[in-house]
């Protein structure tokens, strides 16, 4: 008898890896992906934020399959190679500002957040890096000491790194509002960490795992004037909330300011495991050699990939589609929330959007069991979505950027049949 999906997994899988959805996927394209039955779904998980210019764009499979045939992997720390440089340089005047900028590529988001905590430390000489509840910066030991947005991330996985500080993070369903976030970092640096021993915030511009909470402008704004003021590096993860996410390149540029650091990741390689920091030059250039690097650090057809993904931005207008699919979804998600009692918030920024479910609006009591089967109903009438939030009652929707008007209005039927 050949053995089921479920069999082969648990006998090939270690446990402590999930997925959301119990099924094989065989092959995709744009907005869509199909399983081994053939059952076709609408795609509004995107891998996670991956596929922005959704799955196997036509440029992004001809750039790579040009680079295949000239250099498939080198090791910058071997010898650099043409799409490094140029990708860099593009990206450093992407994030742009008042100062120059400099790009080290690497292969993942933590190895990002990793890497922008040491960058910063080399900069300042201090130790102390702050983050916020609720965040999400990746799983090795320092990004994962970095994230608290799910204790199932961390588990039983310490000691974690030393002198890593967690503040509330602005979330006003849940009573936080701004001035009571930032009365609570001035209380950490009051009794926990003086300011001179920081070398960094990081802080998501919109929470991913966390709940798809947007940080309201004058948060970000009074972090930019606070680490200023103490010469602490402000460093903005991108990671989820990037590359047109958001209804702009960068979720930052909602408030604008100008981070000292950038951290980049799934949305840049169209599919292919590339991640970046962006950051001023100066902070850019602290570590001497050999303290930056990776083996697969900006790989050739990684790189190929995402300058035609940056190309496919340009010249398709994704950032503007972004903010007209958003605003669709929006309107959609607010029309259910005016009858679905069970919707206690609608929130996000362009395209990447969530409903919070509970269990009546006057108690705001999460409803994590109404999330999770409002998903597989959506799975069972062709919608692929993800939960987050720290009572996992929060259904998010990350549409790729390339999906049709009509893909909206399917993924908003549904969820109203379902709902």
């Amino acid at each position: 008898m050949t053995p089921s999906t479920e069999e082969r997994r648990a006998a090939a899988v270690p446990r402590g890896l999930s997925s959301a959805h119990p099924m094989l996927i065989a092959r995709a394209e744009g907005a869509r992906v199909w399983d081994t039955d053939g059952r076709e779904y609408l795609d509004f998980a995107a891998g996670i934020g991956v596929l922005n210019v959704g799955h196997r764009h036509p440029r992004v499979v001809a750039a790579v399959r040009e680079q295949l045939d000239t250099l498939t992997h080198m090791a910058c720390q071997v010898a650099m190679y043409d799409g490094y440089l140029t990708l860099a340089s593009r990206l450093a005047a992407l994030v742009g500002g008042s100062v120059p900028r400099k790009t080290l590529l690497v292969s993942t988001g933590a190895e990002a957040t990793e890497n922008a905590a040491k960058i910063a430390r080399a900069h300042t000489n201090r130790p102390g890096i702050i983050t916020c509840a609720g965040s999400f910066h990746g799983r090795t030991l320092l990004a994962l000491t970095m994230t608290a947005s799910n204790p199932g991330y961390r588990q039983n996985f310490g000691p974690f790194a030393p002198d890593v500080y967690h503040v509330p993070y602005p979330y006003e369903y849940r009573g936080w509002t701004t001035s009571r976030a930032l009365a609570e970092l001035d209380e950490l640096f009051a009794t926990r960490v003086t300011p001179d021993r920081v070398a960094a915030i990081i802080v998501e511009p919109q929470l991913g795992e966390g709940g798809f909470v947007p940080a309201p402008p004058a948060y970000l704004r009074a972090l930019r004037d606070l680490t200023r003021r103490h010469g602490i590096v402000l460093i903005l993860d991108e990671i989820q909330s990037g590359f047109g996410r958001t209804g702009r390149m960068f979720g930052y540029e909602h408030s604008d300011i100008e981070p000292d650091l950038v951290c980049l990741a799934k949305g840049l390689g169209g599919g292919l495991p590339l991640a970046a920091i962006v950051g001023t030059a100066d902070i850019m250039d602290a570590p001497p050699a050999p303290g930056l690097g990776g083996t697969y650090a900006g790989n050739p057809l990684a790189c190929a990939a995402a300058l035609a993904v940056l190309d496919i931005f340009d010249e398709d207008h994704l950032v503007e589609r972004s903010a007209r699919i958003g605003a669709s979804l929006r309107a959609g998600l607010e029309k259910l929330q005016a009858r679905v009692p069970h919707i206690g918030d609608v929130r996000g920024l362009g395209s990447m959007l969530a409903m919070e479910l509970v269990t009546s609006r006057e108690s705001r009591e999460p409803d994590a069991t109404l999330a999770q089967t409002v998903i597989d109903h959506a799975r069972d009438r062709g919608l692929l979505l993800l939960k987050c939030g720290p009572h996992k009652n929060v259904v998010r929707l990350l549409p790729p950027l390339v999906a049709s008007d009509a893909d909206v209005n399917c993924a908003l039927h549904i969820l109203n049949e379902v709902l």
